[in-house]
């Protein structure tokens, strides 16, 4: 009778109620939402959001880091209607499709090269498990079954799944199912906040990898790969580094055989300012995993990418000799008609260099942060802008993230606050107004909560 009652008093809304019956959210204490209720989404268009009241919704965060072209994108919408003429799935094992096909050729083409053999599941965590599985099996196959454990970067974050999230350093998952996690080495992150006075991102970077090397020197033996997150830890307050930290350690990699995993599942797709983070520093690693924007946030889609080397390992006459791992839906050719389409507007509509004026315009809808007292490690790395509120600023450290959230639902925006950290990862086709908008609406919702 209580849960009916606490329903009601949230909110009359038909959606909200039903969805709170019935629907379990993803990463979520439901209880919370007697006090912060769920937001009812019936329809998108461009980077706005409309609820069941008509209000409409910046989308500063691309819908959860996914929807780089937009909602109700008229070309995706186009390519996932063709290719509902077509097929709509057909399972991978056995069988081969022409979106799967094309798709696995142009990335294969954005790589130089360098990477290939296009390996799909569903989610970012999923592309992690098999980017980590890859690494295990090619060292049993090469009879070094000693080369099993994996290292990680403090404050990474690489999904939820056991061997995603053996590999991810965040307290409070390692709380709830450290019990069930794989042993990992974590070794210092390059986060350029650690620089000390006179110190550089570069000193910071420089650092971490000699901490890195440290352990390679002891451990290189035992140790499969490393995975790293390129340029910025995104879940781990938006922790940004220097391009000089990937040069590092693919040397060391290199040297220590070890394999380098470049999980760009949320910085990758143009969002750095190049399609590839690993371009800054002019790398490639060994595995690269790519999810959110790949499909433009229309449906699940995500992939790793390797070398021939570490393909041809796996090439047999045995079956066990095989990667063994599947997905029911690996490579859908809905999702690879969009991924397609996706790839199609980077090319005809010049993306990455129109995002750098984007990015630019970004930068000059914040500046008022720089110069707010109240807010420190004011960074940005191509479409990803960031900064901290100071903690003594804060009343209430916990209900910052919530209340900053809500409050700027209330002018409008859709930002979601890591801790006191706020940041913005916008569609890449706001206009020049709207990117303006969304930094003085993000302004006065802060001057709302800190008030």
């Amino acid at each position: 009778m209580m849960k009916k009652k606490v329903i009601s008093d949230v909110s009359q809304n038909h959606w909200v109620e039903r969805s709170l019956e019935a629907v379990w959210h993803p990463c979520t204490q439901m209880k919370h939402h007697e006090s912060f209720p769920l937001i009812a989404i019936t329809h998108g268009k461009g980077p706005w959001l409309y609820d069941d009241k008509n209000n409409a919704i910046l989308d500063c965060i691309s819908s959860w880091w996914t929807n780089i072209f937009g909602h109700s994108n008229p070309r995706i919408n186009q390519a996932i209607c063709n290719q509902l003429e077509k097929i709509e799935h057909v399972m991978l094992a056995g069988f081969t499709h022409p979106p799967v096909v094309q798709l696995s050729e142009k990335l294969s083409a954005l790589s130089k090269g360098n990477l290939g053999h296009a390996f799909y599941a569903s989610d970012g965590a999923s592309a992690v498990e098999i980017a980590l599985k890859m690494s295990h099996h090619f060292w049993q196959l090469n009879d070094k079954p000693n080369k099993k454990k994996f290292v990680c970067l403090e404050n990474g974050y690489h999904g939820e799944t056991l061997g995603a999230l053996a590999v991810t350093d965040v307290a409070i998952f390692r709380e709830a199912y450290g019990a069930l996690l794989q042993e990992v080495f974590t070794t210092a992150s390059p986060d350029a906040r650690k620089a000390k006075p006179g110190e550089s991102a570069e000193d910071v970077a420089e650092e971490a990898a000699n901490e890195l090397e440290r352990l390679f020197e002891k451990e290189h033996q035992n140790i499969a790969a490393l995975i790293v997150e390129p340029l910025v830890q995104c879940a781990g307050q938006m922790a940004m580094h220097s391009p000089e930290y990937l040069r590092q350690v693919k040397k060391l990699c290199d040297r220590y055989d070890i394999h380098l995993i470049a999980d760009e599942i949320a910085v990758g797709c143009g969002r750095s300012g190049k399609f590839f983070a690993c371009e800054h520093a002019d790398i490639w690693p060994d595995f690269l995993t790519l999810s959110k924007g790949i499909s433009g946030g229309y449906l699940p889609l995500s992939l790793s990418l390797t070398t021939e080397k570490i393909y041809r390992a796996f090439y047999s006459d045995q079956t066990k000799q095989g990667f063994l791992h599947s997905h029911s839906y690996t490579g859908n050719p809905l999702a690879c008609a969009a991924a397609l389409a996706c790839l199609e507007i980077f090319e005809t509509e010049k993306v990455l260099e129109k995002n750098i004026t984007q990015s630019l315009e970004l930068a000059d809808a914040f500046t008022w942060a720089k110069e707010d007292s109240r807010i420190e490690h004011w960074r940005q790395q191509g479409m990803i802008l960031a900064f901290d509120v100071k903690n003594e600023s804060l009343k209430n450290p916990n209900a910052f993230p919530r209340e900053m959230f809500s409050a700027s639902l209330e002018e409008g925006v859709l930002i979601r606050p890591i801790g006191n950290t706020i940041y913005v990862m916008p569609p890449y086709i706001l206009t020049s107004d709207e990117t303006l908008k969304m930094g003085e609406t993000i302004q006065r919702a802060l001057d709302k909560v800190l008030a």
